[in-house]
């Protein structure tokens, strides 16, 4: 299978072609500081030939939900440590996905703060998960220009202090309605300076945070993650194939490790003008490796490869149910079934408890 064999990345050889997605499971503590069963859940899903985390925040500001973890104090930097040090004795490359939520967040969440945004615009016709339940989304504050070169150096930081936890690399999340995002799309982002209005202006904060994410870590090393036909938390673009093109074109400017691309994955009928195939839209105009993501089964994902534009392919819930994916792929077994109901939030169950094939096996957390 194509999915098992060895590919380069950056500067790592991954055993496989098969990426953990990130995914938000809210096991943090309160100050953000990942533990134990952190490290067992990654250690068991070091069968993947790249995981990438899920979202750490960059700072106390980039925070939208409970329980998510940080990098930006020492004793978050310290934990995620172990973290990567068991994934690297059982053999696997991890990045870390650079997560600032904008928006995406609630005062409850952030200490009465209220969230920050390109505009001082709310999501709308959806609801925030918060300790205490769903609730309305607020109006965020506007970031001003001064602010905004600040998030662009919280990036930076967070990218030297995940290389200084032993990261081989970090991810920035740039995709599903998070900051990033909404400087890109024009539902979000109604501003008239530098960085609203035109196309370029619009790209210009995921680009210079990206050159400042390369500045950091080095060549190769760097990875993006982008939605372009993801309308979730009130994302909408008016022309996203010349938006995305253009962006695109501004990655390739720079020595990135990948771009990871979600499919669709939601009704695009109100869309009409959104393309239906991201990777033949957009994979194709990149150098860069392309990792496609969202929906994927063992044998869509082989096709997958074997068209020619992806090199990788991600699974999310596939890994999270399955920590031994791959060998449950080379074997075309039986998989287990996700327990949504302990997707976020809780201990083990639903997180360190999904059982192998050999419920035997031992890693070495």
């Amino acid at each position: 299978m194509n999915l098992l064999s060895e590919i380069k990345l950056g500067n790592n050889v991954l055993k496989n072609r098969m990426a953990m997605a990130p995914m938000t499971r809210s096991r943090a503590s309160n100050d953000g500081v990942v533990n134990a069963l952190t490290v067992l859940y990654y250690t068991q899903r070091a069968s993947a030939g790249l995981i990438v985390t899920e979202g750490i925040n960059i700072s106390e500001q980039a925070k939208g939900s409970p329980a998510t973890p940080g990098i930006f104090t020492k004793t978050q930097i310290d934990a995620w440590k172990k973290v990567t040090e068991a994934v690297h004795q059982n053999g696997s490359v991890i990045y870390a996905q650079l997560w600032h939520t904008g928006r995406v967040g609630h005062t409850s969440v952030r200490n009465g703060a209220l969230p920050v945004a390109p505009s001082a615009l709310a999501i709308e016709g959806q609801q925030h998960f918060t300790g205490k339940g769903m609730v309305d989304y607020e109006t965020p504050v506007a970031l001003s220009y001064e602010e905004i070169k600040q998030v662009i150096q919280d990036y930076r930081q967070a990218a030297v202090n995940a290389m200084e936890a032993g990261f081989d690399g970090v991810e920035l999340h740039a995709a599903f309605g998070y900051l990033p995002n909404q400087f890109l799309a024009e539902s979000a982002n109604q501003r008239t300076d530098d960085y609203g209005g035109s196309v370029e202006n619009r790209n210009r904060f995921t680009l210079e945070v990206m050159q400042a994410l390369v500045d950091a870590v080095g060549a190769d090393k760097a990875g993006i993650k982008l939605s372009p036909a993801i309308p979730y938390n009130n994302i909408t673009h008016q022309e996203p194939i010349p938006q995305f093109t253009a962006l695109i074109e501004g990655l390739d400017e720079m020595p990135l490790a990948y771009i990871h691309f979600m499919n669709a994955g939601f009704p695009v009928e109100k869309f009409p003008h959104y393309p239906q195939n991201i990777l033949e839209t957009f994979g194709k105009l990149t150098r860069h490796t392309v990792i496609g993501n969202m929906g994927y089964t063992r044998e869509s994902g082989e096709e997958e490869l074997e068209k020619g534009i992806a090199k990788m392919i991600s699974y999310g819930v596939l890994f999270l149910a399955n920590p031994d994916l791959p060998k449950r792929f080379e074997l075309n077994a039986e998989l287990n079934e996700a327990d949504r109901n302990t997707m976020y939030g809780g201990d083990e169950h639903g997180y360190t408890d999904y059982p192998f094939l050999n419920a035997a096996r031992e890693v070495q957390a």
